[in-house]
């Protein structure tokens, strides 16, 4: 199998296509293609924050439910659009109100597109994807060794938030564990959530998040060569937004 994984787009349409296409993928038709059979993985959070939230959507939708081309796991942002196109009651805010902003600027018939375009990826998306006869995993805010292979409400929390103890830091946002540092496992784990300034690669674990929407760069990890590629992010740079690991 060869898949090239792609860190949190966060609507950095922009970005990903440079990364695509660095990558050697073909956007001749419109969407990335790869003229030697590889495929694109995404770890989730594909919107909210940056400018393209809807094109992003778009463009994975075809790729992974239309072409049947790449593999999709949501991630926490994910969750929250999905939430509220069911027309739950979310909070629209912390990058939501973006996305949100983009949605309302459609008609209706665009609108229901977009909508059930969105409900059907998130719908069929495994909690984790598990590739490659077991040795690749890929899971939004990673998955410790002994919830692989499992679906229940503790994974679902652990992949899409991380190893929250349920504190909270002065700003508001979860205390989280670092479970990468403790991970023992043979299959290699690729993830993202937790924005760094490089990617963070440690005991068989690939933190990929390397921040583009707060002006860090968008990464790739190629698979299974292993190889990081990135691209440099055209937004505004935000320092505090990044985790630095002891």
């Amino acid at each position: 199998m060869k898949i090239d994984i792609i860190g949190d787009i966060h609507g950095c349409f922009k970005e990903f296509k440079e990364l695509t296409t660095q990558l050697g993928y073909d956007w001749g038709t419109g969407i990335p293609l790869h003229p030697e059979g590889r495929v694109l993985g995404f770890v989730g959070d594909l919107t909210d924050r940056g400018p393209k939230s809807l094109q992003v959507i778009e463009t994975v939708w075809d790729l992974v439910l239309g072409k049947k081309l790449a593999y999709y796991t949501p991630g926490n942002h994910c969750n929250k659009l999905y939430r509220f196109f069911l027309g739950n009651k979310v909070q629209v805010a912390h990058g939501l109100e973006t996305t949100v902003a983009e949605y309302e600027s459609l008609d209706h018939d665009q609108q229901r597109s977009i909508r059930q375009k969105f409900i059907d990826l998130y719908e069929s998306a495994p909690l984790y994807l598990v590739l490659d006869q077991q040795r690749l995993i890929i899971a939004h805010a990673g998955i410790k060794q002994d919830l692989i292979g499992k679906n229940n409400s503790k994974v679902k929390t652990f992949v899409l938030y991380g190893d929250i103890t349920g504190e909270k830091h002065p700003d508001g946002t979860p205390v989280r564990r670092d479970w990468a540092k403790h991970y023992n496992g043979e299959a290699s784990i690729v993830y993202g959530h937790t924005p760094v300034k490089e990617p963070r690669i440690i005991h068989n674990t690939y933190n990929i998040d390397t921040g583009a929407v707060f002006g860090g760069k968008l990464t790739a990890l190629r698979y299974p060569e292993m190889e990081t590629v990135s691209v440099p992010s055209s937004m505004p740079y935000v320092l505090e937004k990044f985790k630095d690991f002891d």
